[in-house]
């Protein structure tokens, strides 16, 4: 059987030997409130567990992994409110939407999964100020399986736009923005591992090529680990506590400017894996 592929009118479904790996939501049913965006929700490993969230009550805008970025000049493709500085967070008339316009090409075999993807990106106020090409790949390697992302997304608004972080508006340690995965709550407390150390929340802005997570679920009681990697070694936004997450955050603390016509491009592979694997290991079959 190996790798299958089931079309639906708002997602695909990809699975492994009759375990379903991921299902790409490309065309959300979300509010306004949430800055509609694609996701991949639920993630399972090879054996099955659940390794991703899906709107969570705190933070509702979280969904499993998206391509999320809360300070695109002032509109805000996160979801939620947008933070300001000497002013907080607040909720403005800012939320974009990330619409998916088509698939140019969609290939399946026994052994892996790729697409292509054009998308746009319009504000509240329906204004295109990006399109997007977007590519995912999907495969299994000895013992996990790996997602491939990669995105180029050109400014088509015909003025520039500076993209931040809640860090660049003021602030600390809050550089969110990028490729961004939420965990199961069980994932609380998980294991953070970069090359030559482990912990926790300590490790937030951790420049690093590659980011573990490694948490243990309800129920059975059983660990599984994901590994990101990235193809430049950026700042990485993460937490164990209140709540497990990671993003490679381009943005962290450096705004960058995106003059018209130009195009900005990024690629990760993540990693997934049951049990407790070396995730250095891990990374080296994902890079």
């Amino acid at each position: 059987m190996g790798m299958t592929l089931s079309e639906e009118p708002e997602s695909l479904r990809i699975a492994w030997e009759g375990t379903e790996l991921a299902r790409y939501v490309f065309a959300p049913w979300d509010a306004r409130l949430e800055s509609p965006r694609p996701y991949l929700h639920p993630l399972r490993t090879l054996g099955g567990d659940v390794v991703s969230l899906y709107r969570p009550h705190d933070h509702v805008w979280h969904k499993g992994i998206a391509w999320s970025l809360p300070h695109v000049g002032p509109a805000n493709f996160w979801g939620g409110p947008t933070f300001r500085r000497d002013v907080g967070y607040e909720q403005l008339p800012n939320n974009g939407t990330t619409r998916h316009l088509s698939f140019p090409s969609v290939s399946a075999s026994s052994s892996a999964v790729a697409l292509t993807e054009e998308l746009a990106w319009e504000t509240e106020q329906g204004e295109r100020w990006f399109t997007e090409q977007r590519s995912l790949a999907f495969a299994v390697v000895p013992d996990a399986w790996t997602l491939r992302f990669a995105t180029s997304f050109t400014n088509v608004s015909g003025a520039e736009i500076v993209i931040g972080s809640p860090t660049t508006a003021g602030r600390p340690n809050a550089g969110y923005g990028g490729l961004f995965w939420r965990g199961p709550r069980s994932f609380t407390g998980g294991e953070v591992l970069v090359p030559g150390a482990s912990g926790g929340d300590e490790l937030m802005g951790v420049r690093a090529p590659w980011l573990a997570f490694r948490g243990q679920h309800d129920d059975h009681g059983r660990f599984s680990t994901l590994v990101f990697v990235a193809a430049e070694e950026p700042r990485w936004f993460v937490r164990s506590q209140p709540f497990a997450c990671v993003c490679p955050a381009p943005f962290f603390d450096t705004e960058t400017p995106v003059a018209p016509g130009e195009t900005l491009t990024f690629r990760y592979t993540v990693a997934i894996a049951d049990g407790s694997p070396d995730p250095a290991a891990l990374a080296a079959l994902a890079g």
